[in-house]
């Protein structure tokens, strides 16, 4: 793998085979991952309220917490060969409206100002933009590349709500890390499919 291939991703396969039990047995007694998704998504908005409330390490917790469940939905879908269309495009919208709940949050709490906020959230989006453009249109099998993705980004808010208490620039910064790193893989992303499709014509 090259070195634009997200932090995480050699990891990925590793986890996907060790949650394949745990993905059977929810998947099991009935729950479906688009639940999963939806409660993934309730979490996250009490994530948004704690760090709306000024309690970082609450809203650090619920995203811990809506983050793992976020997981589970795949793993489920992956060991009950329950993949389907509307679920590829569920679960990524509702992972959108997360992100915006959360940072909304820190923007609102007053934890982070909101030109910060702003910028983070353009990242994000666009990166998530890119690759879905460069999957569909672009028709590549898949583009994860970049610095960073989801997981990523989770772990970088988590470490500065973890230590925004005893540092109040901690959250802040991580949240303009995460801003940075977004953009730059927006960079990647267009450099990656620009060097898959180079000279593929598509009708119009």
């Amino acid at each position: 793998m090259g070195p634009s291939v997200t932090l995480f991703g050699k990891l990925r396969a590793k986890y996907e085979v060790a949650m394949q039990p745990l993905g059977r047995a929810i998947g099991g007694v009935g729950i479906s991952p688009n639940m999963i998704s939806t409660v993934s998504l309730i979490i996250a908005f009490g994530s948004a309220v704690a760090y709306a409330s000024k309690e970082p390490l609450l809203g650090a917790l619920g995203l811990l917490g809506s983050g793992v469940v976020d997981m589970l939905d795949g793993s489920v879908a992956r060991a009950t060969g329950a993949v389907t269309r509307f679920g590829a495009v569920y679960d990524p919208v509702l992972d959108r409206y997360a992100e915006f709940a959360i940072l909304f949050g820190m923007g609102f709490g007053g934890l982070v100002n909101w030109p910060w906020v702003v910028f983070s959230l353009c990242g994000m989006v666009m990166a998530s933009y890119t690759r879905a453009r460069a999957e569909s249109v672009g028709g590549l099998e898949h583009c994860r590349v970049g610095l960073a993705e989801r997981q990523e980004k989770i772990i970088l808010l988590l470490i500065g709500s973890l230590l925004q208490p005893a540092f109040n620039a901690a959250l802040p910064i991580a949240v303009l890390v995460v801003g940075i790193l977004s953009h730059m893989t927006v960079v990647q992303r267009l450099n990656f499919t620009y060097a898959k499709t180079r000279g593929v014509r598509v009708n119009v």
